[in-house]
């Protein structure tokens, strides 16, 4: 049986090289004015745009992790969706210790002094012996462990039951949150976008850290209560924040965000997408769609992940 494959992203001619380069049999690259369409490869913003004329697809391979355009009420569901999971934990690993280890050897104190000409011969931390929690420990919580534990930290997870990781010391589930959150060094936010975990990271539970932690989000955005956030950078109830999503993107230049101390920036650019990872996991799923086989990685709607 042949397949036709509509690519709905921004750098398609990429995707496309690499997905032609493989040489998959039956399948077939096409443009959006073809018809029988079943199978879409994109972003969930486009993917969703091209829904309604779409009405042969059986599968769409989202090419990131996040799939919420595609979960609303009024969306089609009819169709098999399965997103990006597996490539993303190494990526994310690097930018969530790097600004860990920039904040633990005090390397933005150290900038500024030289600008200053200040010779800042003060010590810093390290890594071991701190504890890190990790909010969410997927496949990109477990690789963020795993290099925790490379640099002699405490791992401590919280989920909703999985308890896969080795790298973890720990485990919280549910009840168990704000004793996750004592005493730690560095909370750090991987958790999808749910019903569940939005406003996790509230005024209760930045209490209930102590002053020096810092805290990372490279989940979503929904997760945090901005005005708790921004109250407890303020007020120095913490040592500083890091982020790379948030509730609105881009953020509005009027956003208080901008202007918040002790907080560090990023535009959700922790993780990209990268076409060639993605091309892997499509490929691997289009040998099992052939097949008939259950695919890699499918979304539970109803779930949202």
């Amino acid at each position: 049986m042949s397949h036709k494959l509509l690519i709905l992203a921004q750098n398609e001619n990429k995707y496309r090289a690499l997905i032609e380069e493989a040489r998959l049999s039956n399948l077939e690259i096409v443009d959006s004015s073809a018809d029988n369409v079943d199978i879409a490869l994109g972003e969930p913003s486009l993917i969703k745009a091209a829904l309604a004329s779409l009405p042969d697809l059986k599968w769409a391979q989202s090419i990131w992790a996040g799939i919420e355009p595609l979960l609303g009420p009024a969306s089609h569901r009819n169709y098999i969706l399965t997103n990006a999971r597996g490539v993303f934990g190494r990526l994310m690993s690097e930018y969530v210790i790097g600004y860990i280890l920039a904040h633990e050897r005090g390397i933005l104190q150290k900038l500024e002094a030289q600008k200053n000409k200040t010779w800042d011969d003060s010590d810093t931390g390290t890594l071991r012996g701190k504890t890190i929690g990790l909010l969410g420990v997927g496949s990109i919580g477990a690789e963020v462990a795993r290099t925790a534990k490379f640099f002699g930290m405490t791992v401590r997870g919280y989920t909703w039951s999985s308890e896969t990781s080795k790298d973890v010391d720990k485990y919280y589930h549910e009840k168990d949150l704000l004793a996750f959150a004592s005493d730690l060094d560095y909370l750090v936010n991987i958790l999808p976008n749910t019903k569940d975990t939005r406003k996790i990271v509230n005024a209760e539970l930045l209490g209930a850290l102590p002053s020096h932690a810092l805290f990372t989000n490279v989940g979503r955005g929904a997760a945090v209560d901005e005005s708790a956030l921004i109250e407890a950078l303020n007020q120095n109830r913490i040592a500083g924040a890091v982020l790379d999503v948030y509730q609105q993107e881009p953020l509005p230049k009027e956003h208080p965000f901008w202007e918040t101390k002790n907080l560090l920036m990023t535009f959700h650019t922790a993780a990209p997408s990268l076409p060639e990872d993605i091309v892997k996991l499509f490929i691997e799923n289009y040998k099992l769609f052939s097949d008939g086989k259950p695919l890699k990685y499918q979304v539970n709607f109803e779930k949202g992940y």
